[in-house]
């Protein structure tokens, strides 16, 4: 049987849901999440380290994001749009 992680079954049931209510939004390809890191950080008014705390990353890991050091694993790719799609998502992950 395979394992599937919990958390990136909730973040694609959430996805589906975002998305359908919201069929206007643009959506950029995974691609472009992680390249444009950065940008999608600083378009939720956040603070590097609330990011990473919405995240549930280290701010040296949003770090290494932005520097495109590392890519994001598919789950936190997954966050991204979500909040890419909805911006208020962040704020009320930070409650």
């Amino acid at each position: 049987m395979e394992y599937k992680d919990p958390m990136f079954e909730l973040l694609s049931s959430l996805e589906q849901i975002v998305f359908k209510e919201n069929q206007t939004v643009a959506l950029k390809q995974k691609t472009n999440a992680f390249s444009e890191f950065e940008q999608l950080r600083k378009s939720t008014g956040l603070k590097i380290d609330d990011f990473a705390r919405v995240m549930g990353v280290s701010v040296s890991v949003v770090q290494e994001w932005e520097s495109k050091r590392v890519r994001p694993s598919g789950t936190e790719l997954q966050l991204m749009r979500l909040i890419q799609a909805n911006p208020l998502l962040s704020k009320q992950l930070m409650e």
